[in-house]
């Protein structure tokens, strides 16, 4: 499509401030950014929408017009809500590079304006093929009566004989064909593994749609043009995100279409087509976020006063205003469950709080995961760097012979998360999580926050990616390991181990390994030998290394305790 039909469309809302001689120019696609670079994003032929937001003084501009002729870009248009108008110096530098420059009133959002170049642009590329996901973009965009994604992946079966399913960060299946013969749903291990693939191949840099052929239940991610010889099935995995943003902003929480075929076989235009049903199923992924906005508002109010220190009766006040909202049909009084978690990345560049808080809203919709609550129940805000689920679960009846309360356990949250996660947290971020106990009331929910952020701590302090403690691991020694300071903490540890570690990188002697297995056989000369696969006397003489370096002794509790201790905080 063409620049001028774009003008020539009322309803979107595009006024022309220069470029006039210019709007013969073919649309390829479009992209919403307000990166100071949007390069990376871009493939050329593209209108870009921005709010301005990355303007902060006039030579921004010159800038960032550069960028955009040197990318290929088509026209730039500019939204006001942030300027109250275009910048001066903006019309001018597009001027000057002659690059299409329009203004978006303020009542068109930008998702109606990209909705409409995706519906154009692969409909004149894919012909048929688009036409197919055009006839129901009605159903998807006017509500829960649409349908939702599933129509789009009714219409891949039906009509191009594809199975696709939409899969969150973790492999949770949002979405899959509701047609009768559409086969199974994915298994939810094939998933996970899908997804893990996805993030890594995102973290890397590679371009998508990323194939993952599966063989005799190994997959092999496939970087060259076809699948891997031998018999298996192959996917292609295409992001569904949203553009112009930070990776590492979204990388955690974007969903992804999977779909049962090689896409290294298939034309650009049907390549276009999938391309245009990722940013209409991302529509549907938009609206859910609006829908959390209220939740959202309503956890922060009350965690605010948790935090505070509110009386309990306040607290209660406001979880009976915002009953209708987090507990439709399920009462007034359930018992709460909190879960906090952050995600830090190195550089600290990309703030963690929201990040934390989409994640856990994708995580935490699964009913699997921690019991049979709709998703709509989970509210999440972000409190600075951390983000804090407020999950209510079911109140036993006083009458009921089993008064226990089944909530979300850390180790269920690990298992369901850790794979795939780690992937997406590639070699420069992390993440750490923390479950409370169910507590009865209002007056419980200080303590479970506390609590939660105790165990959250206590899951800090291990190695690994992605960690997670839960509230029955605080009477245990490792709860006081985060709150050592960090000084002491490093000094500690320098003494007992340095001398080892500098003996071990000199002789390639292996003592910090021998150690560790020593005191996790409990100091058993014939298990820990065993383990190691040396002869008794080999492993006498190491110790006795560590010994003679650290001047400690092994058979005393104390020591023992100490060199504990040291590896753990080390």
């Amino acid at each position: 499509m063409r620049l001028r039909a774009l003008l020539d469309t009322h309803s979107l809302g595009l006024k022309l401030l220069g470029g006039e001689e210019e709007l013969d120019r073919t649309v390829r696609g479009v992209m919403t950014t307000d990166l100071r670079d949007p390069s990376r994003y871009l493939s050329g032929g593209e209108l870009v929408l921005t709010g301005v937001a990355w303007r902060r003084e006039p030579a921004d501009c010159e800038r960032f017009v550069r960028i955009l002729i040197a990318s290929g870009v088509t026209g730039l248009a500019a939204g006001t809500a942030e300027w109250g108008a275009v910048p001066e110096d903006l019309v001018e530098a597009c001027a000057r590079h002659r690059l299409p420059l329009f203004s978006v009133d303020e009542t068109v959002s930008f998702a109606t304006i990209t909705e409409h170049v995706v519906r154009q642009v692969s409909s004149e590329r894919a012909g048929d093929l688009a036409a197919v996901v055009d006839r129901h973009r009605r159903l998807m965009t006017s509500g829960p009566a649409g349908g939702g994604p599933e129509v789009v992946l009714d219409l891949l079966g039906s009509d191009l004989d594809l199975r696709a399913w939409v899969l969150s960060p973790t492999g949770r299946q949002i979405a899959g064909s509701t047609l009768a013969d559409a086969g199974p749903e994915l298994p939810a291990e094939l998933g996970a593994r899908l997804a893990g693939e996805h993030l890594a191949a995102a973290r890397s840099g590679r371009p998508g749609p990323h194939r993952i052929t599966v063989q005799g239940g190994v997959q092999r991610l496939d970087e060259g043009h076809g699948a891997g010889e031998g018999p298996g099935a192959t996917y292609s995995l295409f992001p569904i995100r949203q553009e112009g943003r930070d990776l590492r902003q979204t990388v955690l929480s974007d969903w992804l279409l999977a779909v049962e075929a090689d896409a290294g076989d298939w034309s650009d235009e049907r390549l276009d087509l999938l391309h245009g049903v990722t940013q209409l199923i991302a529509v549907e992924r938009d609206r859910r976020d609006a829908d959390r906005t209220v939740r959202r508002r309503l956890a922060q109010e009350v965690l605010e006063l948790v935090q505070a220190g509110a009386a309990p009766s306040e607290i209660a006040a406001r979880l009976r205003v915002a009953a209708p909202v987090l507990l439709p049909g399920m009462g007034t009084a359930p018992h709460w469950q909190i879960v906090v978690a952050r995600v830090e990345w190195a550089g600290g560049d990309v703030p963690g709080g929201p990040v934390a808080q989409s994640l856990l809203e994708e995580v935490l919709v699964d009913p699997g995961t921690f019991g049979p609550e709709p998703a709509d129940r989970i509210a999440v805000a972000h409190l600075g760097d951390e983000a804090v689920a407020l999950v209510p679960l079911p109140a036993v009846p006083e009458d009921a012979a089993d008064t226990s309360t089944d909530g979300l356990r850390a180790e269920q949250l690990l298992r369901a998360i850790e794979e795939p996660l780690t992937c997406g947290l590639a070699d420069d971020g992390r993440l750490t999580v923390g479950v409370s106990a169910a507590v009865h009331s209002a007056e419980g929910l200080r303590g479970a926050l506390e609590e939660a952020r105790h165990a959250r701590r206590v899951a800090a302090a291990r190695p690994g990616r992605v960690c997670a403690a839960g509230h029955e691991e605080l009477a245990s020694h490792v709860l006081l390991l985060p709150f050592v300071p960090d000084d002491v903490r490093r000094a500690f540890t320098a003494r007992l181990l340095d001398p080892l570690r500098d003996y071990d990188r000199r002789h390639r002697a292996e003592l910090i390994p021998t150690l560790e297995a020593f005191l996790d056989c409990d100091g058993s000369w014939t298990r820990c030998a065993t383990r190691l696969h040396l002869h008794v006397n080999t492993l006498r003489y190491r110790v006795g290394r560590i010994e003679q370096l650290t001047g400690r002794d092994l058979s005393r509790l104390e020591d023992k305790l100490d060199f504990f201790l040291a590896l753990r905080m080390s």
